[in-house]
Order: structure tokens, then sequence, then C-alpha cells
């Protein structure tokens, strides 16, 4: 017969984490509410936070969808090596 761990609940960190991750979804979606008005890094932080995040799935794929075009405006985004066919 196993014995069951008991882990000890702590409702007042979890109620605070429940808060800090309710407030981060606020302002990520105001972020993308007003996606005119800020940086690219930001949009891509904001969207990456409502892809984990998101209450609905329809707030997950639309996020996921914008982080596609956010991206797509930089293709060569994280590509720090210079090609060794061009150039050189």
């Amino acid at each position: 017969m196993k014995q069951r761990l008991s882990f000890p609940k702590h409702p007042a960190r979890d109620t605070a984490r429940a808060d800090w991750i309710d407030e981060r979804r606020r302002e990520a979606r105001a972020v993308v509410a007003d996606v005119a008005h800020h940086s690219d890094h930001l949009i891509r932080l904001a969207c990456t936070v409502l892809v984990q995040r998101g209450e609905t799935d329809k707030e997950r794929e639309d996020a996921r969808i914008l982080l596609v075009v956010v991206d797509a405006k930089h293709p060569t985004r994280g590509n720090h090596r210079q090609d060794p066919e061009v150039g050189s």
C-alpha cells in the first residue's frame, strides 16, 4: 500500500500568482488591441503571453496568427550569421 504524500497548500501564494497572471494577461490584451502604437518586440511579448495564458482557444489562436504576421515582417530575424553564398 502506497502512502500518499501531502504537499503544503499555499492559498495566499496561489491567489497572488493568479492575480499576477491576470494582470499580465490584461496588459497583453491592451498591447494587442493597439498594435499600431507598440513596438514589434512588445507585440511579440504580448502575443507570447496570450498564446500561453489566453483564456479561450480563440484568443490563443488569434495571438498565434498575429505572432506569425509580426515575424513575417522581419524574415531574417534571429539569423545573425551571414549567408556564406552571398557577398564575400
